[in-house]
């Protein structure tokens, strides 16, 4: 608990507006993903291909768009956004897996690889001085 006392010091005393804008376009894109899996099933399907053996593999899709949509809102608010971003993990790795088990797509791999580090980036920066959770804890 102490260590995240101390990283929650140093990202305070070192908040950017661009790291800000960063978050909130790390969530806007993962809004955006998810209304994109959720109106295009057969791209998801499709996503999918590699795992359809798997037992759940369903369920996953539907965390997915959940996820997607719950983290990315939380992200973009600065809520809770370490739990968030803890939660799209399993998702982006998932993503970047699916490009070496299916069809190589090298677009979405970089794309996997960018949110994929963009997400433990704030998994260890927190949401910054300009979010709910630093109004929130002032608000003590």
């Amino acid at each position: 608990m102490g260590r995240i006392k101390t990283w929650n010091k140093w990202a305070n005393a070192h908040t950017y507006y661009l790291l800000d804008l960063l978050r909130v376009a790390l969530g806007v894109f993962l809004i955006a993903k998810g209304i994109s899996f959720m109106s295009n099933p057969e791209l998801m399907t499709e996503v999918m291909e590699p795992f359809e053996e798997i037992p759940g593999s369903w369920l996953t899709m539907h965390y997915v768009v959940a996820a997607h949509f719950v983290g990315g809102f939380l992200i973009i608010v600065g809520l809770l956004t370490r739990w968030a971003a803890l939660l799209q993990l399993p998702l982006l790795f998932g993503a970047v897996l699916i490009n070496f088990i299916g069809e190589m797509n090298g677009n979405n791999l970089i794309m996997a690889l960018i949110v994929l580090a963009a997400c433990i980036f704030f998994l260890f920066y927190g949401s910054g001085k300009h979010s709910a959770d630093y109004y929130l804890k002032m608000q003590k």
